[in-house]
C-alpha cells in the first residue's frame, strides 16, 4: 500500500486526501491478499480531485513504480 501511495505522490497525480486529523490519500486495494503472498493481478481503487487522461495515469505512475511492478491496464470513471 505504502508503495502505491508513494508512487501516486512522486507521479503528482491530483490525489483526494481523506479529512481529518492525518489527512491520508484514498487508496483500497481489492481482495488484498496475506502476507508474503504474490500475486499477477491486483485490483487498485484510487480516488482523484479531477480526471486526467487514462494513459496519462498509466504512465506517469509506471515510471515511479520500481522494476517488477507495473500498472498493465487503467480505467479512469
Amino acid at each position: 500500500m505504502r508503495l502505491m501511495i508513494r508512487a501516486a505522490r512522486r507521479a503528482e497525480l491530483p490525489l483526494y486526501f481523506s479529512k481529518g486529523f492525518s489527512p491520508r490519500p484514498k487508496l483500497a486495494i481489492k481482495k488484498a491478499l496475506k502476507l508474503g503472498l504474490e500475486s499477477e493481478n491486483e485490483e487498485a481503487h484510487i480516488i482523484l480531485t479531477r480526471k486526467i487522461n487514462s494513459k496519462s495515469f498509466q504512465d506517469r505512475f509506471n515510471k515511479q513504480l520500481p522494476q517488477g511492478v507495473r500498472i498493465k491496464e487503467s480505467s479512469i470513471s
